[in-house]
């Protein structure tokens, strides 16, 4: 029956199959290839997706290992008949996501074989074309490995679908089992979730919102979800949903399935309400699941969908103690000092956010997020928008100790490269109302010409007269603006934001490094990030990532681990130098009600212009920990908040890094050390040269004032037009002052308007990095102030 090799031919011929042989292997490998299939499609049967959307619970577990809370097994979703489906629900999902679908078999082979093809040379998997495989897709909930197996298990469940169910059968199936953001499975849920009606109530433009939300509720849901990516903004995410939603409505008009005179009735995007945790999830329990799940979905391991489903133990490193410790401390300060009813001007809208992390390994030990995870919705211990002023100095001081300050004779290019590291010794000017210089000397100029003028908080010139010069330990003892913002320029604001970035901090919270002000902390880094990048201080300028999660496990065993890595952000004497000048700080400066008896403290305080918002950042040898306060209506319905001052907040004249936050610091880290082996820091290599070396004695403040009160003195008002024309008149600007001439004078106002400030550090003015039209002495974050004179207030 098979002649091979060919019995009647010879040489290399015998070797050359007949057409016979050929034809018959040709239909038996096709036979079997049909058999194959046949067999494979009487095997698989056509999904309950009642039986396959059993839920299981996610149990997250502290630091020691003891449960903190089982959630997740409630899965939101309920099923409804296709009658109580809107036909614009129905006429959103097909006109966006397969127009064909009453007509097609239910696969799409184009869309398979792209799928097949990426998994085959290891790119990114693709989900289903069809509204049919999407079905089975969502129905294959025991089931969803990213294998070709898995894909050709779902191509001919689609297929036996397609043939067996009624079209109407199927989208029923797909919306009330497909995702919508939110922990909603099916459209049902969903309707609730976002508009709180039930699904038969929805109009069109609601519909096509919720079809958008099918392609990823991440990116499309109005509320933002910024702890699972960044770029995932309240106001990105707005603008994707807006744009897929009118986008759908059109397609619905052009198909036929909309009137035009209805479609224009959905131009803007529907009213959401916000998305509510359960009662499990209330205090600070919410915050720390939420800060966990974003953790796990960050390591690429499990997909948002796959966690929805349950079935997961997520080991964290949140300390149970701590937690309860740092809620206790801002508590205290909320009961003893906060009475909105009393001051119902300045008392209300007031938050606090913290975190705490471990220095030796980056794990995250405790935050406080907020009042209530299922009343306040955002963490504040994430990002919140609040600038962090002065905490910000000590990055400027790192870079010009690993970088250095560039030679004003040389050129822009070779100044990058020959470079004189600074010591803490090196003077600079404490002089209020700064003409801030370029590197070489030149007079500062923003795009349109104007100058620039750096006001100290309380409006004090710090140091020794004339020239007011100040050591670096000192000014960073009192927060001296003018001190820090010109050694800045001297250093590079490119390489003081190198510098940030290397300690820890992520490059998308910093504002543009055009401006001064950068130096005085106008970015609004998160609390954990802060807190992380001071652990790379107190370790020695060893930098690693905070984490919260330790290990994800599930039935198939260890999903996840996560390692510790660590680099070597700057060096030993560089970062234990900048450790010793904030010791400094606590041990007889701004920060001297963070002292904690017996252990060596190091940390800055932090308060931005405006009165906005204000910071302590301190650490220990084993535990850094950052506390930030700021007014901030938590009223979603209030169109173009924004942050309120808090002159007056607690019965203060003025709310600063030295008071509230720092007290809240105090509280916390004495309880959150107990326990702890007492250790030092280590002692700092001299480093560097002294940059300005005059004879003079260490500075003291002129006038005499605490440093506490010479920091966190209220600033003068914004001087108008009027003030400044009525006020003594100062000699004629000299744009001849060098970098280093000290004596030049400089106590004249620079001409024209000011920038418009986005704010920054304890009172620092600044104009925007986009615009230069107003210019204040209080340098907001919306920059309303104007003024003739360009300044900046900080402490």
């Amino acid at each position: 029956m098979i002649d091979y090799p060919r019995y009647d031919r010879d040489g290399w011929r015998r070797w050359v199959p007949s057409w016979k042989l050929v034809s018959g292997l040709c239909i038996a490998f096709f036979g079997c290839l049909v058999g194959a299939a046949g067999l494979a499609y009487a095997m698989v049967s056509v999904p309950v997706i009642d039986e396959s959307a059993t839920a299981q619970n996610n149990v997250y577990y502290w630091a020691d290992n003891t449960q903190m809370v089982a959630t997740g097994g409630d899965r939101n979703r309920q099923s409804v008949d296709l009658s109580q489906i809107p036909k614009a629900m129905r006429n959103a999902v097909i006109s966006q996501e397969n127009k064909t679908f009453y007509s097609d078999s239910g696969i799409d082979p184009k869309g398979i074989a792209r799928a097949v093809f990426n998994m085959a040379k290891g790119g990114e998997t693709q989900g289903g074309s069809t509204i049919t495989q999407q079905y089975v897709k969502n129905a294959m909930l025991n089931d969803q490995s990213q294998t070709i197996s898995r894909k050709v298990k779902e191509i001919f469940v689609s297929i036996k679908v397609g043939a067996e169910e009624p079209k109407d059968k199927i989208l029923e199936g797909y919306l009330n089992s497909a995702y919508y953001g939110r922990g909603a499975y099916g459209i049902q849920a969903a309707a609730r979730a976002y508009f709180n009606v039930d699904a038969v109530d929805l109009n069109p433009g609601q519909c096509a919102f919720l079809s958008a939300m099918l392609k990823g509720a991440t990116y499309y849901d109005p509320a933002g979800s910024v702890s699972i990516d960044p770029s995932a903004t309240p106001e990105a995410n707005q603008k994707r949903a807006h744009t897929q939603m009118q986008d759908t409505l059109d397609k619905m008009v052009e198909y036929g399935h909309l009137s035009q005179t209805e479609r224009a009735k959905y131009t803007e995007l529907p009213t959401t309400q916000h998305p509510q945790s359960n009662a499990k999830l209330g205090g600070q329990i919410g915050y720390l699941v939420r800060l966990a799940k974003s953790s796990v979905l960050k390591s690429g391991k499990v997909s948002e969908q796959q966690l929805e489903k349950g079935g997961y133990s997520i080991y964290t490193t949140f300390d149970k103690k701590k937690v309860d410790e740092m809620e206790k401390a801002v508590q205290k300060v909320y009961k003893e000092k906060i009475d909105p009813k009393k001051r119902p001007e300045t008392d209300t809208h007031v938050q606090f956010g913290g975190a705490s992390i471990d220095t030796k390994t980056g794990a995250i030990k405790a935050i406080y997020g907020g009042e209530d995870a299922t009343k306040h919705f955002t963490n504040n211990a994430d990002v919140t928008g609040a600038q962090v002023g002065s905490t910000f100095k000590p990055f400027v001081l790192a870079a010009a100790m690993k970088w250095g300050v560039r030679d004003p004779d040389l050129g822009p290019v070779q100044a990058q490269d020959e470079r004189t590291i600074v010591s803490p010794k090196s003077l600079y000017s404490g002089k209020n109302k700064l003409k801030i210089n370029n590197y070489d000397g030149s007079i500062w100029e923003n795009e349109d010409g104007e100058q620039w003028r750096q006001e100290n908080d309380g409006q004090d010139s710090v140091g020794d007269p004339p020239d007011f010069k100040i050591d670096l330990r000192e000014a960073m003892r009192q927060s001296v603006n003018s001190a820090y913002v010109q050694l800045g320029m001297d250093v590079g604001l490119d390489k003081v934001k190198e510098a940030a970035v290397d300690a820890g901090l992520l490059e998308d919270s910093l504002t543009g490094s055009g401006f001064p002000s950068f130096s005085l902390g106008i970015s609004d880094p998160s609390a954990i990030r802060m807190a992380g990048a001071y652990a790379t201080f107190a370790d020695s300028g060893k930098q690693r990532e905070p984490y919260s999660v330790t290990k994800v496990t599930s039935k198939d065993g260890t999903i996840y681990t996560h390692k510790v890595e660590e680099k070597q952000a700057f060096t030993a004497k560089v970062a234990d130098n900048v450790t010793d000048i904030l010791k400094t700080v606590v041990e007889k400066g701004t920060g001297t009600n963070a002292q904690l008896p017996g252990r060596e403290v190091a940390g800055k305080t932090g308060t931005t212009d405006g009165n906005k918002s204000a910071w302590f950042v301190g650490y220990t040898p084993q535990l850094s920990t950052a506390i930030s306060m700021y007014r901030y209506p938590d009223d979603e319905t209030i169109k173009n908040r924004t942050f309120l001052e808090m002159y007056g907040t607690g019965g203060e004249k003025k709310i600063h890094g030295a008071s509230f936050p720092s007290t809240i610091w105090q509280d916390y880290m004495s309880d959150a050390v107990k326990g702890l082996k007492v250790e030092g820091f280590p002692e700092p290599e001299p480093i560097g040269e002294v940059v300005n070396d005059t004879p003079s004695p260490t500075p003291t403040p002129t006038p005499s004032a605490s440093a506490s009160e010479t920091e966190e003195a209220s600033p003068s008002p914004t001087p108008s037009p009027t003030d400044t024309q009525n006020s003594p008149s100062p000699p004629a600007p000299s744009n001849t002052c060098g970098v280093f001439e000290w004596g030049c004078d400089e106590s004249n106002g620079g001409n024209g308007n000011g920038g418009n400030g986005p704010g920054g550090s304890e009172g620092s003015g600044s104009p925007s990095p986009t615009s230069s039209e107003t210019g204040a002495t209080e340098g907001d974050t919306n920059g309303n102030s104007r003024g003739n004179t360009i300044w900046g207030a900080n402490g």
